[in-house]
């Protein structure tokens, strides 16, 4: 039908041809190359998201996730956006207002933490150390001794900093002391031993573009039966509604009422790279990223380069180094990316324009890509040291 007083305005159509983008190998922060059969996944004809096959992936989907956090969890599910959506829900879901969240920063994303329980009227109280620490056992209980916080929030894989923040304890803490843990996972889900049951973790949340190697679009979440309590006892409703996981759960428990138009193909990828890890086995991608790891590191100290974590605390999917002092960083991370399509990150906060961040995470934490970046460390970055002639 058309209306005879109005005309199309043509001035925003273009023409344009079909999409064509580069091939990158994506060794930063994240996404990491998706694997070629969840990419051929993710290119499935859709079906409905109540198609009783759909129904059933959904089920397998949530039984990989367990076996990939090493949890129980009744409520584990993937929230139909990315990441910041699930660590969002952790907090929207639990997080009443004068409750007291104490969040333990040791860099970007622990900030992240404090800004989103803020905005459901938390009490933020914040425990500090210097980006590229991790936090002792004893200064989590005086912290936690001190401010009494109804939730300790804390990010197991510091993706700004490559720390990896040991547990060991911290679930026994919180549950001697009354709080709930509640962890970030997203650099570490399929990378890096996670134990959630063992170590008393009663929230997580992660990301599909990582250590799963799927693209971004998903995140994963998970709640423990003592977060879900926290939730039955709430005296408002949840103040998110697409977030709200006693909705969610009709949708993705044994019910299966209707909630939202969920993204079939993104799920589809999932299954697919949960398939693949739990094909290859917990323990046998947390050994491989470990060992691409230590090859890369010492790859690079033997060149001369520093890394900004000390080993024990070292990420196997994220390795920070410290840019020389007389090298541009951004000019050379730039230069592997526009001339051998390589990505490679650099620093946020207070190490922007300090370090380069260099993950090896899923699909992509192999040895060859481990050889070729230290081959181009050590015969491109001479010629961006500031007494070299310019680069061309």
């Amino acid at each position: 039908m058309t209306h005879p007083h109005l005309s199309v305005d043509p001035c925003h159509r273009s023409s344009i041809g079909p999409i064509d983008t580069p091939d990158r190998l994506l060794l930063g922060p994240g996404p990491s190359n998706a694997h070629p059969t969840v990419l051929q996944a993710l290119a499935r004809t859709p079906i409905g998201h109540l198609d009783p096959l759909y129904v059933e992936l959904m089920g397998e989907v949530q039984e990989l996730l367990r076996y990939a956090w090493q949890t129980d969890n009744r409520l584990t599910l993937p929230m139909s956006a990315t990441g910041s959506s699930a660590m969002e829900a952790t907090l929207a879901n639990t997080v009443e207002p004068g409750d007291t969240v104490l969040v333990a920063v040791k860099g970007y994303f622990g900030n992240r933490l404090m800004d989103m329980a803020g905005r459901y009227r938390a009490n933020v109280q914040v425990i500090e150390k210097p980006w590229g620490e991790a936090f002792t056992l004893d200064e989590i209980e005086s912290g936690i001794k001190k401010y009494k916080p109804t939730i300790l929030a804390m990010v197991h894989a510091e993706t700004s900093t490559g720390i990896c923040q040991p547990m060991e304890g911290v679930g026994d803490l919180c549950r001697e002391h009354d709080c709930l843990l509640l962890l970030d996972t997203v650099t570490s889900l399929g990378g890096v031993p996670l134990y959630l049951d063992a170590w008393k973790v009663d929230l997580a949340y992660s990301c599909s573009q990582k250590g799963l190697s799927c693209p971004p679009g998903l995140g994963p979440f998970t709640m423990g039966s003592r977060a879900e309590a926290k939730l039955a006892a709430r005296k408002d409703k949840v103040p998110n509604w697409y977030l709200d996981v006693s909705l969610l759960n009709q949708y993705w428990g044994s019910d299966r009422v209707y909630h939202h138009t969920a993204p079939v193909n993104m799920n589809f990828g999932m299954r697919e790279a949960l398939r693949l890890l739990a094909e290859e086995g917990l323990e046998n991608a947390w050994a491989r990223h470990r060992s691409n790891a230590e090859a890369l590191w010492t790859g690079l100290e033997s060149l001369g380069l520093e890394l900004h974590v000390p080993e024990e605390l070292r990420l196997p999917t994220l390795t920070t180094v410290r840019i020389p002092a007389d090298v541009d960083g951004k000019a050379f991370s730039t230069y592997l990316l526009n001339t051998h399509g390589i990505e490679v990150g650099g620093g946020l906060g207070v190490l922007a324009g300090k370090i380069w961040r260099i993950g090896l995470m899923g699909y992509n934490s192999t040895p060859d890509n481990v050889d070729r970046l230290l081959n181009l460390f050590e015969t491109e970055l001479p010629r961006f040291r500031q007494n070299a002639a310019v680069a061309a």
